[in-house]
């Protein structure tokens, strides 16, 4: 199976995709990576997921990443004596330590971190942003603030600190208990949240000891401000524009979505762009003409993969979303602007053998109107290298290692092929040519470009070019 776009799909389960016929529905829809939520998922049924998606991939034969989204530390304020309260513009209302019940003047906050780092002139938002008060005094057991956005705050709401970096871990224990859960399962992915700082990715590395990519979730204004160190330590990048949306002003979430998306592009990292970009499909069967303008906007700016939410987790058209975010994805691949578009936000090689390479493998089949690009990768760092180039040829990437070629699943244009490691560069061109001509991409007498490291099999020694014709039934010519 070939997909006929470069930018993958993430698509998330839930109670509406959660069978292994629907599963089966959303791939061949055209999901290229599941993502499974654990703020709403238990261990048993992570396992059952995991299962279901192998034994599609059996069935269709094509490698499908998963990805485990960690909850990540959620902030929430105490309950009120009536369930709720209203609050007012102007009014003066305290955050406290005293645990019983609140009402309109005062909750109890049960985070003694929040009172030692925040300082009076901070932002604290309620209810994903709808209210806003601002502290006034700030005091070791007591923040008295005033209202700027008034209106009901009810039990247990969650809590926002735009301006504040809380010295807590992004790790709860349970998102322990869910990561090392996620790894023993063999996932691909682990999606860390609340990123504040370098440290936190750091933390989350260690515990997953190479055992899956791990992938920074951008929704804090802290991690903005050490971007570079986060992907330096991550494998990928998510821009997480809910949270972001909240703990930023709305209007200046498009400029950060671009700043993050060039920035991982740049360190050949993947980019996936997530968060209401079909919302309204949940409950309707067409999305709304700014969505659609949404989606197209992050495959212009060559985003590695596009995400459904709830549009694919709960919604009444799941299968339906993905098939919409397709066609939106292909439509603007064809476009005649697109590719004058990714070219120009191409970046420099960096000064390593792979990016050389890659960059030549590009160049030349560009300029030689080549079949297809394959490359052989067995860590998956050169399938994302030559991704990073975002060529315009299609390319194959060739592993025989399964986690391997499920985890470039997310990589921009990667067409992942599993195979045996060919046993000298004589069975390296003829598997290459095979491959791409069983797999649709070249056919007798059109030639290909092949990349790979000398001597076969060693990680990270990408360092050979090799232009091959396409014979009859796919064997290598001369």
């Amino acid at each position: 199976m070939r997909r006929n776009r470069k930018v993958k799909i993430v698509a998330t389960l839930g109670p509406a995709s959660s069978s292994i016929e629907m599963l089966e529905k959303l791939f061949l829809a055209g999901v290229d990576v599941f993502r499974i939520n654990m703020s709403h998922t238990k261990h048993e049924l992570l396992r059952q997921l995991y299962d279901d998606i192998r034994k599609v991939e059996l069935k269709l034969s094509r490698p499908i990443g998963v990805l485990a989204d960690l909850q990540g530390p959620k902030i929430r304020i105490g309950t009120f004596a009536n369930k709720e309260a209203s609050i007012k513009a102007g009014d003066s209302f305290v955050f406290d330590t005293d645990d019983t019940p609140g009402n309109a003047g005062r909750v109890y906050l049960p985070h003694p971190e929040i009172f030692a780092s925040a300082k009076t002139g901070d932002s604290l938002l309620l209810n994903d942003g709808r209210l806003r008060v601002e502290i006034t005094k700030a005091e070791p057991n007591k923040l008295t603030t005033r209202v700027i956005y008034g209106g009901t705050i009810s039990d247990r709401k969650g809590m926002n600190l735009p301006d504040t970096v809380i010295p807590i871990p992004a790790l709860t224990e349970k998102d322990r208990a869910d990561l090392e859960a996620a790894a023993n399962v063999g996932v691909d992915w682990i999606a860390l949240s609340f990123v504040q700082r370098p440290d936190d990715v750091a933390e989350a590395r260690k515990l997953i000891r190479g055992r899956a990519g791990v992938m920074a979730k951008i929704e804090k204004p802290s991690a903005l401000t050490c971007l570079e160190e986060i992907l330096e330590l991550s494998d990928g990048i998510m821009v997480a524009r809910g949270d972001l949306g909240v703990e930023l002003p709305l209007e200046t979430v498009p400029a950060k979505q671009k700043q993050i998306t060039r920035a991982a592009r740049k360190a050949g990292k993947p980019v996936i762009v997530a968060t209401q970009m079909l919302e309204s499909m949940v409950t309707e069967p067409v999305p709304t003409r700014a969505e659609v303008s949404d989606v197209a906007t992050a495959v212009y700016e060559g985003a590695d993969a596009i995400m459904l939410s709830a549009e694919s987790a709960t919604g009444a058209w799941p299968d339906k979303a993905v098939a919409t975010m397709d066609r939106i994805a292909q439509s603007v691949e064809r476009d005649s602007f697109y590719r004058s578009i990714i070219t120009a936000q191409r970046n420099e090689p960096q000064p390593t053998s792979a990016d050389a390479i890659s960059a030549a493998a590009r160049t030349i089949s560009e300029t030689l109107n080549l079949a297809c690009m394959v490359c052989y990768t067995g860590s998956g760092s050169t399938g994302l290298r030559v991704a990073r180039e975002r060529p315009d040829t299609p390319v194959i990437a060739l592993t025989p290692i399964a986690s391997t070629a499920r985890r470039l699943a997310l990589g921009w244009g990667l067409h992942c092929v599993l195979t045996a490691d060919a046993q000298d560069l004589d069975d390296m061109v003829a598997r290459a040519c095979r491959i791409a001509f069983a797999e649709g991409f070249a056919q007798p007498g059109q030639r290909i470009i092949i990349t790979a490291g000398v001597p076969l099999g060693t990680p990270g020694a990408t360092n050979m070019l090799r232009i091959a014709y396409i014979g009859k039934d796919g064997a290598a010519g001369n």
